[in-house]
């Protein structure tokens, strides 16, 4: 006797009847999961639809139906591939077949994600990205600015420094008009030198004091356009109109920046930091003392010492970093999505989940697939017959039996096959003997 033959055990027969049960859960199961695939394919073909919308430049005629057709085939393809993977993919039993169909599914899966998913994305979070790309743009265009008005604002300290070395020059002039310095009192070639030098740093400072209302004045213009920018952020309407007005502010704050660059006094510090020991005007050699000679190189060399001073202050802040080129970049609502993802998982996870979903079907048809084979275990088909299915086939096979039996009778003798010539039927003898009457 084969294992075939051998009766079920009760685990095997307590097997076959929870196999059973799930075979019928399945079943109806199966009569709306089309209906519910259809919903999920249709609702991803909507969204996707407003995602190619906001893609088109065009709103004309033509612009709805390449839209439109777009999201059609999303959604027919949406429907036939998960239909493909819930019948095929728990039907296969081997191994190989598993695996190829498996890859097969991560491959649709990437497709839907290429194809709908951050179009999906798009239409549920583009306003919101764009509005995103705005805010960041505010905050680099603010760093830039003030960045741009600290440097401006260190170069304007360097008015200290000019104002101190004025002092020193001037000093210096004092002490040798009264005879100090060289030993020579009155208004020498000395003097006229440092008074000289002392002239030229106060018309530096007067510069460079100057400067000051026009950096705060730039300071505060790119403030107010900053706010205008703000409030274009966040105000309602449709997104794409703010741009455009927030495009115009953004080329206004940048005009701003570059003016407070402009503003920075620390080059011409420097510039004139050089000029302060190289142009050095002196009197003529017949004026110059054998006294005053000495005193006046000794000028030379301290005038040289401050404007080196001067110099490498200047240069400090010429050396701190510059304030950054911000260009505002329009940009559409799913390149915003894409560029801020980070910012919008829950709107990504909802666009992906749309698309997916039936892959969390395809793995439960798939377990309770398994543990329908596993139920049945050796049970046979005449183990799995229900009273219905057992009448049906005695049904058929009777009807069978009947149509060999039919076959299986002896041919009835005719005039053709005896030669003879057969008595008539006595019906239709009846039938004549009447008709003759």
């Amino acid at each position: 006797m084969t294992d075939s033959d051998k009766p079920l055990t009760p685990s095997e027969a307590h097997g076959l009847r929870y196999a059973q049960e799930l075979e019928g859960h399945l079943g109806w199961l199966d009569s709306f999961t089309s209906a519910a695939l259809a919903v999920l394919a249709v609702a991803s073909g909507i969204y996707t639809y407003l995602g190619v919308s906001s893609l088109l430049d065009d709103n004309g005629a033509l612009s709805f139906f390449a839209a439109m057709a777009y999201s059609i085939a999303v959604s027919v393809g949406i429907f036939v591939f998960w239909s493909y993977m819930m019948r095929l993919l728990p039907a296969v039993r081997s191994a190989s077949a598993r695996i190829g169909l498996f890859f097969s599914m991560v491959l649709g899966c990437a497709a839907i994600v290429a194809m709908s998913s951050w179009l999906n994305a798009a239409a549920l979070a583009g306003a919101a990205a764009v509005e995103q790309h705005l805010a960041n743009t505010v905050q680099q265009y603010q760093t830039s600015l003030e960045r741009a008005n600290s440097i401006a604002i260190s170069a304007q300290s360097l008015e200290r420094d000019v104002a101190r070395v004025r002092q020193s020059f001037e000093d210096l002039s004092e002490q040798e008009a009264a005879g100090d310095l060289s030993g020579l009192a009155g208004r020498g070639a000395v003097f006229r030198v440092l008074r000289q030098k002392a002239e030229e740093l106060s018309a530096l400072e007067a510069q460079i004091a100057a400067q000051g209302p026009l950096i705060d004045q730039a300071f505060a213009e790119g403030n107010a356009i900053l706010s205008r920018m703000r409030a274009l952020t966040v105000e309602p309407g449709p997104v794409e109109q703010r741009s455009v007005s927030f495009s115009e502010e953004a080329v206004r704050l940048a005009g701003v920046i570059t003016t407070l660059r402009q503003l920075s006094v620390a080059p011409l510090v420097v510039r004139a930091a050089d000029d302060l020991s190289a142009s050095v005007v002196l009197p003529e050699v017949s004026e110059i003392r054998g006294e005053q000679s000495s005193t006046i190189d000794s000028v030379l060399t301290v005038l040289a010492q401050r404007a080196e001073t001067l110099k490498q202050a200047a240069e400090e802040v010429m050396a701190m970093p510059a304030a950054e080129d911000i260009t505002y970049t329009p940009i559409s609502a799913a390149d915003a999505v894409i560029l801020y993802a980070g910012n919008f998982v829950p709107s990504w996870a909802g666009a992906i989940a749309i698309d997916l979903l039936p892959a969390v079907l395809v793995f439960i048809v798939m377990v309770t697939q398994a543990a329908i084979r596993q139920g049945r275990g050796r049970a046979g088909v005449e183990d799995t017959l229900t009273l219905a299915e057992f009448r049906a086939a005695l049904g058929a096979v009777r009807e069978v039996e009947m149509a060999l039996d039919r076959t299986t009778e002896k041919p009835k003798a005719t005039p053709e096959t005896t030669g003879k010539e057969q008595p008539e039927d006595p019906k239709v003898q009846r039938i004549r003997a009447t008709g003759d009457d």
